[in-house]
């Protein structure tokens, strides 16, 4: 290989990698802004926008993310950049004016909320409050989450869900179906039981879905946390001895955390935990990333309110430390429990002590660069309601999980409610040779706006594939490239989707040029000095063209053109390069090519020299050699 190819093959692998992870740090940056790990999200965002890709998608999202980290000051910085965009979507003429208030700038503040309420926007008097939440409002902007259906919920209490493995587990006082029921007095419904189903399942379920094993009692069970491994629970349960339920000093029976170990595919060996006690309860169990630590909610003696959230180092041997409250930006003089961690660390939890839009309602964290706790978001609508909604869990995805809640509109008492976020919207296609049909390898994609402007691009991989992260309410074209092919272009649409929807498919068809030497990647062919023969280093080349018309384009029709240096005479000149035109066309019906597709092979002689090394011209040896060539011209492609 020469070494303009090896450099070419450099710079398309260079291009290839670069482009593609443009692309999988904005997918992680995306991923890392849904799961609110804000600081790693905005580290990736800044990335991307000194690269100059998707440059005022990256610019919003960044923006969100100071905001998010109560960072008023580089939240206005951005959003300032960010409202001078065109088509940007107005709420962030709505933040602009949240972050602007953050740094003090009511005057400017009040401007941009009319400008906000003057595009369509609603507003309140709340809006114009110097004390509101600045993140909680800049978080609830606009819709964040979605609800989806949910076909297992009974007449009575169910909540807890948690999706692990591909099947989903929850608490419920469902007990139908059974010949003895448990009432509990409290409100006259069965005990808790914990219940497991396929996460695909498409009835709903009965007592023969509780968990088998020794989990579930006779009295409250549930909700409970799994290991990454699938081997150890933890679960929530009444505080049982050997005569029944034991109670405290006032007669109540308070919550224990016990943990089950799966073995043979049922959960046994029920353990008591050291954190528990008699006289307080202890419960709603959660796992941080790397199962280290167990989340739990208590009210022991010493905290901020009813109950608290406290965090408990699990030791390798199974062991746990002493119980840690996580603090007051999270825990309130009222009550706070259920908490859960996704799998970026951050902490979710439900509250009565927070502002809030009735009693239970559930909240995001915020982390610092040191993972210390700064603030907290209120989850909004439609995870919140003016009644109880708690249990809140999230998939690995970031964007779906579920809740409980009470609220009216409901099947029973507690229901479990799925819900997603509004996943990113990406433009995927295949980039296809348009004569077989088989896909093209590192293609340039290229996306511009509806002004024409460079917003990014990439390189397809070896399935011809591509995928870029776009904006909703949007008009774009996109453009393929190759040096084998002619561009090709399509414009398309993101305005007036359904939410759910993720995906933009645009394939792109491109042209193959005419031309044998490109198409084939094929190096000169030349003949020694007065010889016609195929040299070695010539049938390699004769073998890609072979290789091009039987596997590439087998319509293919081409003729071929030989040619000799000036040495000689002209007459014997024209006949050597006849001769070397038939050696090159036997070489090819040599090797299957159908005689029809070749449909000349002529010999010009000296008459087309590519330089001028003509008859009297003093040349050297290399520059005869480049007059000594056969050529191969496309006559039909199909």
């Amino acid at each position: 290989m020469k070494l303009k190819n090896y450099i070419l093959l450099f710079i398309v692998l260079i291009l290839s990698t670069s482009v593609f992870s443009q692309y999988g740090k904005q997918k992680k940056a995306d991923t890392l802004f849904n799961k609110f790990s804000f600081v790693k999200a905005a580290d990736e965002y800044k990335k991307l926008i000194e690269i100059n890709y998707n440059k005022d998608y990256a610019t919003r999202r960044l923006a969100d993310c100071y905001a998010f980290l109560r960072d008023p000051n580089n939240a206005a910085k951005y959003y300032k950049s960010v409202v001078e965009q065109e088509n940007v979507p107005i709420e962030y003429y709505y933040s602009y004016a949240q972050s602007l208030r953050g740094i003090k700038d009511y005057k400017n503040s009040r401007i941009w909320l009319e400008r906000f309420k003057d595009s369509g926007g609603v507003i309140n008097a709340n809006d114009f409050n110097k004390d509101a939440n600045f993140i909680t409002n800049v978080f609830n902007a606009k819709q964040q989450y979605f609800l989806d259906k949910i076909i297992f919920n009974s007449k009575f209490s169910d909540f807890g869900a948690f999706e692990h493995n591909g099947k989903i587990y929850f608490a419920s006082t469902r007990d139908e179906g059974v010949s003895v029921k448990r009432l509990y007095g409290w409100n006259e419904q069965p005990f808790l039981d914990v219940y497991v189903t396929d996460i695909n399942a498409k009835k709903n379920i009965d007592h023969s879905s509780k968990l088998k094993g020794d989990v579930n009692s006779i009295y409250h069970d549930g909700p409970l946390t799994i290991t990454k491994d699938g081997k150890t629970m933890y679960f929530s349960r009444n505080n049982i001895d050997q005569y029944g339920l034991s109670k405290d000093k006032k007669g109540i029976s308070n919550m224990k955390i016990y943990r089950a170990t799966l073995r043979d595919s049922i959960w046994t060996d029920i353990e008591d935990l050291s954190i528990n006690h008699k006289e307080y309860s202890t419960q709603h169990p959660a796992l941080n990333k790397d199962d280290s630590k167990l989340y739990f909610s208590s009210d022991l003696p010493g905290g901020f309110g009813g109950s608290d959230i406290y965090v408990v180092d699990i030791n390798t041997d199974g062991t746990l430390g002493a119980p840690n409250n996580v603090g007051d930006i999270i825990n309130t003089k009222d009550s706070e429990g259920f908490p859960f961690i996704n799998n970026e660390g951050t902490l979710f939890f439900s509250s009565d002590g927070h502002p809030g839009l009735g009693l239970l309602d559930i909240f995001g964290t915020i982390q610092g660069e040191n993972g210390d706790f700064i603030d907290v978001i209120n989850l909004g609508i439609p995870i919140n309601s003016n009644n109880d909604d708690f249990s809140f869990s999230m998939n690995p995805n970031g964007i779906t999980g579920y809740f409980a809640s009470n609220r009216s509109g409901g099947q029973g008492d507690d229901d479990i409610y799925a819900y997603h976020r509004v996943p990113t919207l990406q433009v995927e296609g295949i980039v296809s040779d348009a004569i077989n049909q088989k896909p093209i390898a590192n293609s340039v994609i290229t996306l511009f706006n509806d002004k024409n402007e460079q917003i990014a691009y990439l390189v397809t991989d070896e399935n011809g594939l591509y995928q870029i992260n776009i904006d909703r309410n949007q008009d774009y074209k996109i453009v393929g490239s190759q040096n084998k092919y002619i561009d090709d272009y399509r414009t398309f649409t993101s305005k007036h989707l359904q939410t759910e929807l993720t995906t933009i498919t645009a394939n792109l068809l491109l042209n193959p040029v005419q031309d044998v030497v490109k198409l084939a990647e094929l190096n000169t062919i030349y003949f020694d000095y007065d010889k016609h023969n195929i040299r070695n280093d010539a049938a390699l080349e004769l073998d890609k063209i072979v290789d091009l018309m039987q596997n590439d384009y087998p319509e293919m029709v081409i003729r071929i053109e030989s040619h000799t240096d000036s040495r000689g005479a002209l007459s014997y000149n024209d006949k050597l390069s006849i001769d070397r035109a038939n050696s090159t066309y036997e070489y090819l019906i040599s090797k299957g090519i159908d005689p029809k597709r070749i449909t000349e092979h002529e010999g010009f002689g000296e008459r087309k020299l590519t330089n001028g090394c003509e008859d009297g011209e003093k040349c050297e040896e290399k520059d005869h050699q480049l007059n000594r060539r056969t050529q191969f011209i496309v006559v039909k492609m199909e």
